[in-house]
C-alpha cells in the first residue's frame, strides 16, 4: 500500500540536493569525489551578520513573529528594492518566507487552481515546474536555445500564453545557464505581456548582485513599470550574503497577493526563524562593501571554467553574464562510448560515467529541461574546480 498523494505522484525530488547527497555519500565511503551540484557560494557568512543573529540571540528575540516577517525586516526590504531597484514598495507589499522556494511555493498555492497553466522557460531550476504541480497547476515549457543565450524570445513567449496562463517564471541570472536579460531584453518580453492582462509575473532575483563584465541587472518592474501591479519581485538573502542555511527569502508585490501568501504560511510553515530574520536585517542595512568583490572572484572562477570545458574533446561552453553556473553542451559526446564500454546515450549517462570514472559530480541536463547539457557550480575554490576540470578533459579525451 503506497502512503503518496496523489498531488504527490505529480512530482519528482529534487536533482540537485541527490547529485549533493549522492557526491557526499561516496565521499564518506572514502571515494575521491568532488561535488559541484550544490548551488551555494563557498564564503562565509559575514562576520556582522553572525554578530546580529547572536545579540538577536541574547536580546530575547527568539519568539513567534508576524507570520510573514517582522516589521524591521519588511522595512529594509522597502529600502533595498528602493535603493538597488529604484522600485517602491510599503511593508505591506512584503512577503518574508523561509527561503525563496517557499515565495514561489506560497504564491502559488495562494493563486492557481487545477488547470492553471504556469510558463517556465527552459533549462529552469530544478523546483520550478514541481512546485506548479503540488500547487494544482500545469507548467507550459518555452524552449530556449544556447545560440540565443538560453534567453526567451518574444515571439516563443507570445506562442505558449494562453487563456488559462496564470503565471511567467523568469529567472535572471538564470539557475542552471548563468543567462540573465539586458534591459531591452526585458522590455521586448513586457510588450508581449502587456497584450495579455491575465499573466502575472513572478521574478526570481536571487543572484542579482552575481553579474559580469559590466553588465547592468534590472528586474522586469522596474523597466516595464506598467507591469507592477501584476508582477511579484523575489529576492533573498541566500547567495549574495552567502545565507544559504539561514533560509530567508523575501518578495515583493500587490498587497492583496502578498495577503494570501501571508494566509498560506499561517497555516503551514508560520513564520521564518526569528533569528535568522535579524541577521537578515543586517545583512540588508549594513555594510555592502564585500558583494563586489566577492562576485570578482566568481567571474574569475567563471573565466577559469569555461576555457578549460572549451578544451575538453567534443564540448562547448557558453560564458555566462551571472550566478555561479555554466551550462556545457555535451551534443558531440552522445552515441560515443564511454571508458566503461558503455554509450553515452545522453547527458544523464554522461554525468553518470563522469561520476564512475573521475568522481566528478555534476548534474546532468535533463534534470532542468533541456538537454544535451549539464550544470557545474562553481561555487568552489579555483584549485578545487582546476582539478575537476582537468578530470573532465581526461574523461573527454578517453571517451571514443
Amino acid at each position: 500500500m503506497s502512503f503518496e498523494s496523489a498531488a504527490l505522484r505529480r512530482v519528482k525530488p529534487s536533482a540537485t540536493m541527490a547529485v549533493s547527497a549522492k557526491a557526499r555519500m561516496l565521499q564518506r565511503e572514502g571515494r575521491d569525489v568532488i561535488g559541484l551540484g550544490a548551488g551555494e557560494p563557498d564564503f562565509d557568512t559575514p562576520e556582522n551578520i553572525k554578530e546580529a543573529a547572536i545579540r538577536a540571540i541574547r536580546e530575547g528575540k527568539t519568539k513567534y513573529t508576524d507570520v510573514d516577517g517582522i516589521p524591521e525586516l519588511k522595512e529594509a526590504i522597502c529600502a533595498k528594492f528602493a535603493r538597488e531597484n529604484g522600485l517602491a514598495y510599503k511593508p505591506s507589499q512584503v512577503n518574508v518566507s523561509p527561503g525563496g522556494k517557499p515565495v514561489i511555493f506560497n504564491a502559488f498555492m495562494a493563486t492557481l487552481s487545477p488547470g492553471d497553466e504556469v510558463i517556465v522557460p527552459t533549462p529552469y531550476w530544478v523546483s520550478y515546474p514541481d512546485m506548479a504541480l503540488l500547487a494544482g497547476g500545469e507548467p507550459v515549457f518555452v524552449q530556449t536555445t544556447a545560440a540565443k543565450g538560453f534567453k526567451v524570445q518574444p515571439a516563443d513567449l507570445e506562442a505558449v500564453i494562453t487563456p488559462r496562463t496564470r503565471w511567467l517564471l523568469l529567472n535572471s541570472p538564470s539557475n542552471p545557464s548563468g543567462a540573465a536579460y539586458t534591459r531591452a531584453e526585458l522590455k521586448a518580453l513586457g510588450e508581449v505581456l502587456l497584450r495579455h492582462p491575465q499573466v502575472w509575473i513572478l521574478t526570481d532575483d536571487m543572484y542579482e548582485h552575481l553579474v559580469f563584465d559590466d553588465f547592468e541587472f534590472t528586474t522586469i518592474a522596474q523597466v516595464v513599470p506598467e507591469l507592477y501591479d501584476r508582477t511579484l519581485t523575489m529576492n533573498g538573502v541566500s547567495k549574495a550574503y552567502a545565507m544559504t542555511g539561514w533560509r530567508i527569502g523575501y518578495a515583493a508585490g500587490p498587497e492583496p497577493l502578498i495577503k494570501l501568501m501571508a494566509k498560506v504560511m499561517s497555516q503551514s510553515t508560520s513564520n521564518p526563524t526569528s533569528i535568522s530574520q535579524y541577521a537578515a536585517v543586517e545583512a540588508l542595512n549594513g555594510p555592502q562593501d564585500f558583494i563586489k568583490p566577492n562576485a570578482k572572484l566568481f567571474q574569475e572562477r567563471r573565466d577559469l571554467v569555461v576555457s578549460m570545458l572549451n578544451q575538453a574533446s567534443g564540448m562547448y561552453c557558453p560564458t555566462p553574464e551571472g550566478a555561479f553556473y555554466v551550462y556545457p553542451s555535451v551534443e558531440k559526446l552522445i552515441g560515443r562510448t564511454a571508458p566503461t564500454g558503455k554509450v553515452i546515450g545522453n547527458d544523464e549517462d554522461f554525468a553518470s560515467e563522469l561520476l564512475e570514472a573521475e568522481g566528478v559530480a555534476v548534474v546532468h541536463g535533463a534534470a532542468f529541461g533541456l538537454s544535451p547539457f549539464f550544470r557545474i557550480s562553481y561555487a568552489t575554490s579555483n584549485d578545487v574546480l582546476e582539478e575537476a576540470c582537468s578530470r573532465i578533459q581526461r574523461f573527454c579525451g578517453a571517451v571514443r
